[in-house]
């Protein structure tokens, strides 16, 4: 079986890209559309993301939660946000290693704004049998990238339903 390394979902929202982008580029708002994304410490929460600002994300999938250490790499007002995962640990990030890529991409369309979320797996190194070991355990069965497919339509559900919500009259 071939390694996957990256995948992505997108959907059309009814706001302007500066909105969406706005919304996204907030790493501390994330826990309010991601399923495992608890939003990041009380330092970055609320604040606007710029490239090379650091933030520690909090996360939890069932019972377990973790940190996670991340630095923005692109912020691209209305049409680019990205951050990387580079470490990770239960209460604080310890753990240093290229982990993963967030990227979120802002397209205007009839409709409003394609939103685009990309996740890369970045551990290239792992060789890819210790890798799906892992990720079999941490997901109960399924590969990251199978497992980022269910997270990343989750959240852009969620976006699209808060962000429109909020432009009701």
């Amino acid at each position: 079986m071939t390694r996957v390394f990256t995948v992505k979902g997108s959907i059309v929202i009814d706001v302007p890209p500066e909105v969406a982008y706005r919304a996204v580029s907030r790493p501390g708002d994330m826990g309010r559309w991601s399923p495992e994304s608890l939003g990041t410490t009380a330092e970055a929460a609320g604040e606007d993301a710029a490239v090379g600002t650091t933030f520690v994300g909090r996360n939890k999938r069932g019972r377990f939660r973790w940190v996670t250490r991340c630095t923005v790499t692109a912020a691209d007002p209305g049409r680019r946000f990205a951050f990387r995962v580079h470490a990770i640990g239960r209460t604080r990030p310890r753990l240093r290693g290229p982990i993963a890529t967030w990227e979120y991409r802002f397209e205007p369309v009839d409709g409003g704004t394609r939103v685009t979320e990309i996740w890369t797996d970045d551990r290239r190194a792992w060789p890819t049998f210790v890798a799906d070991a892992f990720d079999r355990l941490a997901t109960r069965g399924r590969t990251f990238a199978e497992f980022q497919v269910r997270n990343i339509e989750k959240t852009l559900s969620n976006l699209k339903r808060e962000l429109e919500l909020d432009r009701t009259p």
